[in-house]
């Protein structure tokens, strides 16, 4: 998600400060009702949310070796 934008090099810091909040956003909402058992939807974000920041981590890999 964040190397398509990047590809020209100006949309770092924007595509890695909107990942980042999307990804505060999600978890606050998910977390907040901690003892509540949580919708479906919720949980489906969430998984969704986990995907993207593990292909972040391949990603990084990937470039780092």
């Amino acid at each position: 998600m964040s190397t398509v934008p990047a590809q020209t090099g100006d949309w770092n810091i924007i595509s890695g400060a909107i990942i980042t909040t999307c990804y505060e956003i999600i978890s606050k909402a998910l977390y907040k009702n901690h003892k509540r058992k949580t919708s479906v939807t919720v949980g489906l974000i969430n998984n969704f949310k986990i995907g993207i920041v593990y292909g972040l981590f391949v990603d990084a890999f990937k470039l780092g070796s």
